[in-house]
């Protein structure tokens, strides 16, 4: 018979998860500064994720660490899937902007003197040639976008393969629903009304990821760039799943969390969507039009787990 080792004692695992995390912690730092963040491609993302799964569970052998690339890799696959297929949104029908436009302007304009709220907030924010201090934290929150819902798939996965699968089932299907609408409504974002080949709709300035340079971190920024250039659609603006993620990985933990710490998790969503207006990324009415998205996939997705849940009872 085989001896199977004992599990660590509280002290030493304590310690294991500080040195694994600390190693993983100065390996993804690195790896940002040289080779940038991880963004448009799931794979990456998911591998460090999955590399810091091991570095906090070193005590777990190999064959359960497999575990994360079993779960994992469909998905993977899946959302590659869907940042490939969400390029090709525009090829079928012209790009909206000037309703977005005169949406923005009836929602605002008497705020804002007939501006749409990017023009305006950049007119009292912005300064060509100048990284202002909140022009890092806006970067900061842009980038989120990429990792917040897939980390917390992660520790979902870890803790709990019940509420993981619940969250995946709204995340994918959330995804699904603003591909569809990116194809069969291509709507242009304010930094493309703003330009002249475009007729210079609005007066703007892309800015998202202004604030990397302030901190060093000029390589994250050029790979954002060169990103939003080639690895992008250019009009897939509504509905801003950026926001529209924000808000699903706060509303899916709202129902177990106390009404006074309510605020707290909404800020992040309402930083998000400052950020991507103010950065031109997006109109307020894609934001709005996000955050209904993200309603009805929940009441959607809760009604057919419902349904499946009562079918398996009486079966």
């Amino acid at each position: 018979m085989t001896a199977t080792l004992p599990p660590p004692v509280k002290e030493d695992l304590r310690r294991r998860r500080v040195i694994g995390m600390a190693v993983w912690t100065v390996v993804f730092a690195v790896g940002t500064y040289f080779i940038g963040v991880p963004t448009s491609d799931p794979l990456i993302a998911f591998g460090w994720l999955w590399l810091a799964t091991i570095a906090w569970n070193n005590h777990w052998s190999w064959k359960r660490h497999l575990l994360f690339l079993r779960d994992w890799l469909p998905i993977s696959l899946l959302l590659i899937v869907y940042n490939v297929s969400r390029g090709y949104a525009d090829n079928y029908f012209a790009p909206h902007v000037t309703e977005l436009i005169d949406a923005d302007k009836l929602m605002f304009g008497w705020l804002t003197g007939g501006q749409v709220p990017t023009q305006w907030l950049q007119h009292h924010l912005y300064e060509p040639g100048v990284v202002q201090w909140w022009e890092v934290a806006v970067s900061i929150v842009y980038f989120s976008h990429f990792l917040t819902v897939p980390t917390i798939a992660v520790l979902l996965w870890m803790r709990s393969r019940e509420q993981w699968a619940r969250f995946m089932r709204r995340w994918f299907t959330l995804c699904v629903a603003g591909l569809i609408t990116y194809f069969l409504y291509p709507a242009a974002p304010p930094w493309w009304a703003a330009e002249a080949e475009h007729g210079s709709l609005i007066q703007a300035t892309r800015i998202s990821t202004n604030g990397w340079d302030a901190i060093g971190l000029h390589g994250a920024g050029n790979t954002l760039n060169a990103l939003q250039v080639e690895a992008s659609n250019p009009v897939a603006a509504m509905p801003s799943l950026h926001t529209a993620f924000a808000m699903m990985a706060v509303a899916f933990f709202l129902p177990y969390v106390r009404g006074r710490w309510w605020p707290l998790l909404l800020a992040y969503p309402l930083a998000m969507t400052f950020t991507l207006v103010y950065t031109a990324e997006h109109w307020v009415i894609d934001v709005l039009v996000g955050w209904a998205y993200v309603g009805l996939v929940f009441i959607g997705v809760g009604l057919a787990e419902r349904w499946w849940r009562n079918r398996s009872q009486v079966n």
